[in-house]
């Protein structure tokens, strides 16, 4: 099954690096069948829904303890069918029970939040390691009772067999070295209403429509950035790294970067985000730089992350 179309204008790059995953080791899936990452009982027991108030998220179980940080960016008063964007693959330092992410969020608050995320992550208490890996996520209830990460629920559609999502992505961006991206493209099918999910250049499936409630019409948010979690374990703050674990200002090789920032309008058309406005939990701790000029090759883009702890962010 394919999308029966796909969004006009900005074409996936080329020239990005071809995304390696350590099982293709041993081969790959058939045609017909699926690869699926083997779910053991921590999966289940470590994945937790959060909910998001006031244009924050939470998670409000103990076991991630402690809140969310930010830097993110966010485009809305319109409506969408899709976001693309392009932004470099990193392995932050993250403290157990924590997590440090990058991702696109499509939502709707139409009614109640409905939310499509993707991108990477990295999250010892989920997959009990510190690598980079590829994770989606979806809701149709403000995390409560409905999504899950990854394909841990009925939700999203895997139609691509070369793929393992929730699994290990290489090569990852060395600081002051060689940077490597992936393109994530999210984007709404009009004519059967689901929401497909497009890596590099490469289809991976789609969330049908009649899953969502807001969603099964559009978006009315879409949102590009770092997200971790500080649970102040040592009494101060986090040392989990956003990004590259680097302040924006170190810029191109140093620090982390989003860029080709695309929504898509209700003529199935890329267009550049018309008012993005950030959002930083605390800049001390983490921050965010939009760059004003629009370079033709890297379109609409930003800076972000940082370090964590440290004597300005105690």
């Amino acid at each position: 099954m394919e999308p029966s179309s796909s969004p006009i204008g900005r074409k996936m790059d080329d020239s990005q690096s071809k995304l390696i995953q350590n099982w293709h080791k041993n081969g790959e899936c058939p045609q017909g069948t699926i690869p699926i990452r083997r779910t053991q009982n921590h999966d289940l027991h470590r994945t937790f829904p959060f909910h998001r108030q006031g244009g924050q998220h939470y998670y409000p179980f103990g076991q991630l303890l402690g809140g969310h940080e930010y830097a993110f960016v966010s485009e809305s008063g319109s409506t969408y069918y899709g976001a693309h964007a392009s932004f470099n693959v990193w392995n932050p330092k993250t403290e157990a029970n924590e997590f440090s992410l990058s991702q696109i969020w499509v939502l709707s608050e139409v009614t109640t939040l409905n939310t499509i995320e993707a991108g990477w992550m990295v999250y010892p208490g989920r997959y009990l390691d510190n690598q980079t890996r590829f994770f989606i996520y979806w809701t149709s209830d403000n995390y409560q009772s409905t999504g899950c990460y990854d394909l841990g629920c009925p939700g999203f559609v895997q139609t691509n067999h070369k793929f393992a999502i929730g699994s290990t992505i290489t090569p990852v961006s060395t600081y002051n070295g060689k940077t490597f991206d992936i393109s994530i493209l999210i984007f709404k099918d009009n004519n059967s209403g689901n929401w497909w999910l497009q890596l590099q250049d490469v289809v991976l499936g789609y969330w049908p429509g009649s899953i969502f409630t807001g969603l099964a019409e559009s978006s009315t948010t879409v949102e590009w950035g770092g997200e971790i979690i500080n649970s102040r374990s040592a009494q101060h703050h986090t040392t989990t790294q956003m990004g590259s674990g680097h302040f924006p200002f170190e810029r191109y090789g140093k620090s982390s970067f989003f860029y080709n920032l695309k929504v898509i309008d209700n003529s199935n058309t890329q267009q550049d985000p018309a008012s993005l406005q950030p959002y930083v939990t605390d800049s001390a701790c983490y921050d965010l730089h939009v760059e004003e000029n629009r370079n033709t090759d890297l379109g609409t883009y930003f800076y972000y992350g940082g370090p964590g702890y440290s004597a300005e962010c105690p």
